[in-house]
């Protein structure tokens, strides 16, 4: 990545979105033409950079933001290195927040000021030179900010609410209750943007009769996940969802094991996309982060993809974590590029979604066995506030 950036503090306690810093320089560097430069971000508490402050400064006192450009008093020789640096950025969290209260910012907006600021520095700029100096970079400043604010998503994320663990829990008594399409009601009153069921061929949780019924009583909109079935494609033809969302199925698997191989099943899902475009009705793909099978989509004419967030959301370690949301990242980055628009679904909980709700490619979330689950403590409807709090809340760390 153009910008690699790193914290020497526990930001525990700060409300930043790391990632979205990241992206916000690679976009600067793209901007500004240096894009074939790397910069180095450092976020350090108060000590830190006053220390940096007073050495290179001789300012005693913990200041916002430093910028060190490699060109200053670098080494001929380095000049030749195939790696081109741009320089680094100090920024002092504490410090950033002090400012964004005393500004009124949020703490995400004085960040990225101090991103923007620091990477003029790098640039040359320099407000201290001169008064008219001053301007320029101030200008510079609020022209880049103001670029950065209309590239980035105008409307947040969706939540669409899968109820298929509410029928789960039903067929396990073979009775009536609870009822899916009840719990559909109830999460639309929430705030749910749309209800996902997936019929599948065993019919382990979800029925016909439950589909047709939500296919009357949804008010939103009605994703339908299924396999490439000749008996469920004709139930998808018969019912005009407002989505199909094809995925694979196994009859020995909990649940969805990973995106559908698209690459090695092109005329059978092909097939699948030509008969619902037919009808009128849009195809989502459930596929993993790589480009290959994206392409694959895309080429079929698909008009979704919903990446599958299992692996990011099933990681044990924050570095193994960190490396699967890039690859989710990086493809919804890729997918929105070849023109299909995107969700993103399977596995995420009340812990791992702000990340990826953070992410201004993805339209919509597809979450449903964590709701289900938090239901049984505070009830459907409050479990589907929380949830909707988180995804709001990932949408405020964007402006």
């Amino acid at each position: 990545m153009p910008t690699n950036l790193k914290s020497h503090c526990d930001l525990a306690s700060f409300s930043v979105n790391i990632k979205k810093l990241q992206h916000d320089s690679d976009w600067l560097l793209q901007e500004c033409n240096v894009q074939d430069y790397n910069v180095n971000i450092l976020l350090v508490n108060d000590p830190e950079i006053q220390a940096l402050n007073k050495r290179y400064r001789d300012k005693n006192k913990p200041t916002n933001v430093l910028s060190f450009p490699f060109a200053d008093g670098a080494d001929e020789s380095l000049q030749h290195l195939p790696v081109k640096e741009l320089g680094d950025i100090i920024i002092s969290v504490e410090s950033a927040l002090r400012e964004s209260l005393e500004y009124g910012q949020t703490f995400q907006e004085r960040m990225t000021w101090l991103v923007v600021h620091g990477m003029l520095h790098l640039l040359g700029y320099d407000h201290e030179r001169s008064r008219k100096a001053e301007k320029i970079m101030f200008s510079k400043e609020k022209e880049l900010l103001g670029k950065l604010n209309q590239n980035r998503r105008i409307k947040m994320a969706k939540l669409a609410i899968n109820v298929d663990h509410v029928a789960t829990i039903r067929e396990a008594r073979g009775i009536m209750e609870p009822d899916p399409v009840t719990a559909a009601a109830i999460c639309e009153l929430a705030g749910a943007s749309g209800i996902v069921i997936h019929l599948r061929e065993d019919r382990r949780h979800i029925q016909d009769r439950d589909v047709y019924l939500l296919r009357e009583t949804i008010k939103t909109k009605m994703n339908l996940e299924m396999g490439a079935n000749k008996e469920i494609i004709q139930i998808a033809l018969d019912v005009q969802p407002d989505m199909v969302t094809l995925v694979p199925e196994k009859r020995a698997e909990l649940t969805t094991e990973g995106g559908l191989d698209v690459v090695s099943q092109m005329k059978k899902i092909g097939k699948v996309i030509n008969k619902m475009d037919k009808e009128n009705i849009p195809v989502s793909i459930f596929a993993d982060p790589d480009i290959k099978q994206l392409k694959a989509a895309k080429e079929l004419g698909a008009t979704f993809v919903e990446l599958h967030t299992g692996r990011y959301c099933d990681a044990l370690t924050e570095d193994e974590q960190a490396r699967e949301f890039e690859l989710i990242a990086v493809a919804a980055e890729e997918a929105v590029n070849m023109g299909l628009r995107v969700n993103a679904g399977h596995g995420l909980n009340y812990q791992n979604t702000e990340p990826i709700a953070c992410l201004e490619t993805i339209e919509e979330l597809s979450i449903g066995h964590a709701i289900i689950a938090h239901s049984v403590f505070v009830g459907l409807d409050q479990a589907v506030k929380e949830m909707l709090a988180i995804v709001n809340r990932a949408e405020y760390a964007l402006l």
